[in-house]
């Protein structure tokens, strides 16, 4: 072989070998049952994953978790346990199920991982998790340096390192850092910039979203314990309007929200978010007491809700906010008419939701032109004349077009449509799940779900869970309906 293709031959095997290395390179540490002990404990904060790797959840959330453990490298170290063969660890941490998240400090078990499972949620969470819960603050640079962040910030200032509520203050912290970021000092001066003169917790909502519309700063001067300091900063942080993203959507969730969705990027640009954010709060403050609450929102991050669960195409609206609503109930509006610069639109359409006029959006197939086989057809629009019919029972399958089970169902399901058509007192049922809004209470997280309405009590349907045979559904039906079933006894379906 000649020098030059030797040395092309060696080049080539050498590019191959870098590339294997390379493929093979990950920062996410994979421990066992040999090593699982030594090596969490040489690690102050380390975040486990718990999996097996036929699970398609932790399939999916694999790149996820492997960007974050490269973005927190040297941070916070990822670790990742393969359950299948590792089964000691894996028991004695009780993993029944995958993937399971749990964060270790020193060695031991701290907390479950309940935060977000996309990288950038991960890295965000996990930083929150290294080092004390609660940073001490040596300068008014120090303070102007940890105030200045994305996320709002809780700070302590107390007379000395041996103040009384200094410890109970860093007892909270380190039972909430999980959802808050925390600071403390021991010199009364560093705060005497924002009003502080005796020992006191001031709550910084972040610089990006200040605004005249409420205060920046809100302080919390009571005698600090776990159970007051945690009710002001739940009460507070938010603000009047705050940003709501993919990671922190249910703690906004389990209230009335409106929601201003339009292009929010405060990295890029700022002075553009608040220019329509703060036409929202100039409204916002005259409704602020009666109960609901504000966000704005990257409609890029929520385009498929705003299309799935309000209706709103890609082009609607162009740049201005489209607002909506859901309470918690649920129930859903929109504003049809165009944002104005001033928010007059916006005033008139929260008068009309106070007032109770405004018309519910419901997503909703069309009204079926015939429904007068054995098996009603509901929609969401006749949801409330068939379903909460006060009159009749009514059994009702929730069902996915795609879904193998529902397909199944379907001949036996419209057989005992067809042995009951003759009986006044039950309607047989279904509706599309996956194109009509479901109204509470019915909870449909798979399918088919069936429910059994009974006549008088709409709002406790019963969820069925027998058999789905058409004898089993007659057998159940027989225990369950308000009145005596009316067969047909000219069928021998059974």
């Amino acid at each position: 072989m000649s020098p030059s293709r030797l040395q092309n031959t060696l080049l080539f095997f050498l590019v191959l070998a870098l590339q294997n290395h390379f493929a093979k390179t990950s920062d996410v540490l994979e421990l066992g049952d040999a090593d699982f002990d030594y090596i969490a404990a040489e690690h102050e904060t380390m975040l486990v994953e718990f999996f097996a790797p036929w699970c398609g959840h932790c399939q999916k959330l694999a790149p996820e978790y492997e960007t974050a453990a490269t973005q927190l490298k040297g941070k916070v170290p990822l670790a990742k346990v393969d359950c299948t063969v590792n089964s000691e660890t894996c028991g004695r941490y009780g993993v029944s199920g995958y993937p399971t998240l749990k964060i270790f400090r020193n060695g031991e078990e701290a907390s479950a991982y309940d935060g977000p499972r996309s990288a950038d949620g991960i890295v965000s969470y996990m930083r929150k998790q290294a080092g004390p819960s609660s940073t001490p603050l040596l300068s008014e640079e120090d303070l102007e340096a940890f105030i200045n962040n994305f996320d709002a910030s809780v700070v302590g200032f107390f007379s000395g390192p041996e103040s009384s509520q200094i410890a109970e203050f860093q007892k909270t912290s380190g039972a909430l850092r999980d959802s808050y970021r925390f600071a403390h000092s021991t010199d009364l001066g560093l705060g005497h910039k924002y009003g502080v003169e005796t020992e006191s917790v001031l709550l910084f909502r972040p610089p990006r979203l200040n605004s005249k519309f409420e205060d920046n700063v809100v302080t919390f001067s009571d005698t600090v314990s776990m159970t007051a300091l945690r009710s002001f900063i739940r009460d507070n942080v938010l603000g009047l309007c705050p940003h709501l993203t993919p990671e922190n959507r249910d703690s906004l969730r389990g209230r009335d929200l409106l929601v201003a969705y339009y292009d929010v990027d405060y990295l890029r640009n700022p002075k553009g978010t608040n220019y329509w954010r703060n036409r929202v709060m100039k409204v916002a403050v005259q409704f602020q007491s009666q109960g609901l609450s504000f966000a704005v929102a990257d409609r890029q991050d929520f385009q498929d809700e705003l299309e799935e669960e309000f209706g709103f195409g890609a082009s609607d609206g162009g740049e201005l906010p489209l607002i909506a609503i859901r309470t918690r109930e649920g129930h859903k509006y929109t504003m049809q008419e165009e944002f104005s610069r001033d928010g007059a639109t916006l005033q008139h359409f929260l008068e009309e939701f106070f007032a109770g006029r405004l018309k519910r959006y419901i997503k909703s197939e069309p009204v079926p032109q015939s429904n007068d086989g054995p098996v009603k057809v509901v929609v969401a629009e006749t949801f409330q004349e068939i379903v909460n019919d006060n009159e009749r029972d009514v059994l009702i399958e929730f069902y996915a077009p795609w879904c193998g089970h529902c397909k199944n169902l379907e001949p036996k399901y419209t057989q005992l449509g067809q042995k009951l058509s003759n009986d006044p007192n039950i309607v047989i049922a279904k509706m599309d799940a996956t194109v009509n809004d479901i109204p509470p209470p019915y909870d449909v997280q798979g399918f088919p779900t069936i429910y059994f309405a009974p006549a008088g009590q709409k709002d406790q349907p019963l969820r069925y869970e027998g058999g789905r045979e058409v004898n089993d559904f007659v057998s159940y039906l027989e225990k369950e309906a308000t009145h005596p079933l009316v067969l047909d006894s000219t069928r021998e379906d059974l």
